[in-house]
């Protein structure tokens, strides 16, 4: 089903341009990412963007950086010279940006850097002593105006849980792009629930039953109030990385609805793949595997549309190093 998720074109996903090899650091560098670009380059249509270049700082700049206290919104100010303050003309463009980019369907982000840093970015006091850390001002205004983009920086792509993380929602968003927003309903959104099912229960079960439940009165809400509150709390939920006992429990709802269909001794067989997947003996792509290869044969059409068994191109690897 992921292959089919993408458009010929790509998924449109955004990233700091100096990730793409491009030229625009303070010091006139880059950060290529070669798994950015040798990897998902094939599947994503990159939109690159530098908030910093587009605020109307030149290549190569003052390097700035984040000043404020403890609980306050930071500033945006220059390292060497303080008077170069940066902080409204980076926030315009950043909600220019997020206003005028709805159609991404997630954001790849450069660690550290005072605009697009995700997270543990150093804030400093007014005298330049460090005081705390904070996400950049590129990644707050994404955060205020756009929230249920998935959001990660490149760097943390190196962890195959948070990379498999990242990915499976930019593919859910998609998703959602696709088959609700482009054709709002409460057949579309209910829809979406059903196939989504199983994905949702492995990242936030808690989740899984509130929306539930939700939906089953949304036909009371106006649709785009339901719309809305859905995607939010959904989106919010997948940020929230599943782990090997979630995913052993979404893997075992799926055999449910093969305990008819099998015999005995395959049952056995499928347990003990999900067994050994829990105690962390295999990857998950041990027992998705073998629980793909017969729901295809055996399994309901309702099984067989769950994104859980199919949430990315098989291609990337993405569960044979989770």
């Amino acid at each position: 089903m992921a292959d089919q998720a993408a458009s010929r074109e790509g998924i449109p996903v955004g990233i700091s341009a100096c990730l793409m090899g491009e030229q625009v650091r303070y010091n006139g560098g880059h950060k290529r990412s070669r798994y950015c670009l040798e990897v998902l380059q094939d599947r994503f249509a990159f939109e690159p963007f530098c908030p910093e270049l587009e605020a109307g700082l030149g290549v190569p700049r003052d390097p700035i950086r984040l000043v404020g206290l403890q609980g306050e919104e930071p500033r945006v100010q220059g390292t060497r010279d303080p008077s170069l303050d940066v902080t409204e003309r980076l926030a315009e463009v950043s909600t220019d940006f997020a206003a005028s980019h709805r159609h991404l369907r997630g954001f790849i982000l450069m660690k550290g850097s005072p605009s697009c840093g995700l997270e543990r970015v150093k804030v400093y006091h007014p005298n330049g002593m460090p005081s705390h850390a904070d996400s950049g001002a590129f990644v707050r205004a994404l955060r205020r105006h756009f929230p249920e983009l998935p959001l990660e920086e490149e760097a943390r792509m190196n962890d195959p849980v948070l990379r498999e993380n990242f990915i499976t929602r930019v593919y859910a968003f998609d998703d959602w792009k696709r088959r609700v927003e482009a054709t709002p309903s409460y057949h579309a959104l209910l829809q979406f629930h059903s196939r989504q099912k199983y994905l949702l229960m492995a990242h936030h079960v808690e989740a899984y039953r509130e929306l539930g439940r939700y939906l089953a009165e949304s036909s009371k809400l106006p649709l785009q109030e339901a719309m809305a509150h859905y995607l939010q709390r959904f989106m919010a939920a997948l940020g929230r990385p599943a782990t090997r006992k979630t995913h052993a429990n979404a893997l075992m709802h799926v055999l449910g609805y093969l305990r008819e269909a099998v015999d005995g001794e395959t049952r056995q067989d499928l347990l003990a793949a999900i067994e050994d997947y829990r105690l962390g003996h295999v990857h998950l792509v041990v027992p998705i595997r073998l629980l793909n290869h017969y729901v295809k044969r055996h399994g309901s059409a309702y099984i067989r549309e769950q994104t859980y068994l199919d949430p990315h191109p098989y291609e990337l690897g993405l569960r044979n190093t989770i």
